[in-house]
């Protein structure tokens, strides 16, 4: 949750009770950091550990993302090791090309409930979490799924591969694209006349009337939802076409993506927890404990992009009767991908949880295979060119041995990648044609 137009959870508020000592920062519009360079604008968003606002930077005349970490020690330490990655990344990357969120600064600010690491972090848009549900899952034309996939690769690359680095949490909603769906939410785009001193009646004080604020949209939010469920109760009675919703054009909008949130980062060399990565994204090196590198996020990449090309996540793991999620996640995993290999499936620390020395799954014993080019053709609809060639892309990204997966260069080079340069070449080359014919005409 690092510096989107639109992070936190959808539709809720990271509630009034955790603004206390060692909790967020109460924060009103006009407020000064820094001395006076930042001031704030609106909020952006929120996490578990920090709330994210629009600021806007007096020194630069610019606007940005200010993450202001709640106070209590262990959040200060998260906030101070998510600071060392972005660093080196910033440092690496003067011409900001790589695709990587950038730290402009950071600094303490003292406040009534502590003290509170600040990250001053360019201004970017949606995640690829909010694009997938404006599409309304949908899923994303393949054109538009290479342009953000170029993105994230790059962005792994230059942090697998000049920096040393594990992101080890990759996933829609930490990749953000670099401007907003919405152009009224980019303040740049929107003309935004920035604040640069408190509104009227907004002197500083207690957290009352934040309290009140978060009050007053927690039930305006609830009163909205219920009008919208009765007028879906409507348009259901009335019945038919009305109900089915229109598809929405994502032209105009820009593919241009970073990877952000550098909270789980680590170095390959420096490893600091067994358990990465959020649930679905997860490598099963990772379930089986039998360590981890790079290609942990090439296998958390390949999730994500068939989640845009589909929308649907790629594994959804769920508890069963008799086994568990982890149990379930390799299932799915063999289901679709055949088969682990059993020297593998026995390998890691807690194989014996799930496997028996055959390799095979101790509890989930019948498995429905569904090949990945199939399933994009079956369940997805897509004509069997476009899915054989995706196919090609993704499957070797998904390989059980970590080993055997494509780098994130690798990616780049591959040929269902460079399918639009080939398309945009062919294009240019009939149009220099046609220019001739018109010369010598």
């Amino acid at each position: 949750m690092s510096c989107s137009s639109s992070s936190g959870s959808e539709g809720e508020e990271e509630g009034f009770d955790s603004y206390r000592k060692g909790g967020y920062h109460a924060v009103r519009i006009g407020d000064p950091f820094s001395g006076g360079r930042y001031i704030a604008q609106r909020k952006l968003g929120w996490g578990q550990f920090s709330t994210v606002w629009l600021a806007y930077d007096t020194l630069t005349s610019s606007y940005v993302a200010l993450k202001i970490q709640k106070s209590a020690q262990q959040f200060a330490q998260a906030a101070l090791h998510e600071i060392e990655f972005l660093s080196v990344a910033a440092d690496g990357d003067l011409q900001n090309t790589r695709c990587v969120v950038r730290l402009i600064d950071h600094f303490k600010h003292a406040g009534p409930n502590g003290q509170h690491l600040c990250m001053v972090l360019e201004f970017l848009g949606d995640s690829l979490l909010r694009l997938i549900r404006y599409n309304r899952y949908k899923g994303l034309k393949l054109d538009k799924v290479r342009e953000i996939c170029r993105c994230v690769l790059t962005g792994l690359d230059y942090l697998h591969r000049e920096l040393g680095m594990i992101h080890s949490d990759l996933k829609p909603e930490n990749i953000l694209l670099c401007s907003t769906i919405d152009p009224a939410k980019d303040p740049v785009r929107s003309g935004l006349t920035p604040l640069l001193e408190k509104p009227e009646g907004n002197a500083n004080g207690g957290g009352g009337s934040s309290t009140m604020n978060l009050i007053e949209k927690k039930l305006k939010r609830r009163a909205k939802r219920a009008v919208a469920k009765i007028s879906e109760r409507r348009v259901s009675m009335v019945g038919g076409e009305a109900s089915s919703k229109t598809e929405r054009s994502l032209d105009g909008i820009d593919m241009r993506c970073k990877v952000v949130d550098f909270g789980n980062a680590c170095w390959a060399d420096k490893q600091f927890a067994e358990e990465i990565q959020t649930r679905q994204y997860r490598a099963p090196e990772v379930i089986l404990k039998s360590g981890y590198s790079f290609s942990v996020d090439m296998w958390s990449f390949g999730c994500t992009a068939f989640e845009l090309v589909t929308g649907d996540m790629l594994f959804a793991p769920k508890e069963g009767n008799g086994y568990g999620e982890d149990e379930d996640h390799l299932a799915l995993m063999m289901e679709l991908l055949g088969k682990m290999p059993r020297k593998i499936a026995i390998g890691g620390a807690r194989s014996k949880d799930y496997f028996d020395r055959h390799g095979d799954l101790k509890r989930i014993r019948r498995l429905k295979y569904w090949p990945l080019d199939r399933l994009l053709v079956d369940k997805y609809k897509l004509p069997e060119a476009e899915a054989k060639e995706f196919a090609e892309f993704l499957s070797p990204v998904l390989e059980f041995a970590p080993e055997k997966r494509p780098t994130a260069q690798q990616c780049l080079e591959h040929p269902w990648m460079n399918v639009v340069t080939t398309q945009k070449n062919n294009v240019d080359s009939v149009e220099s044609q046609v220019r001739n014919l018109k010369i010598k005409g």
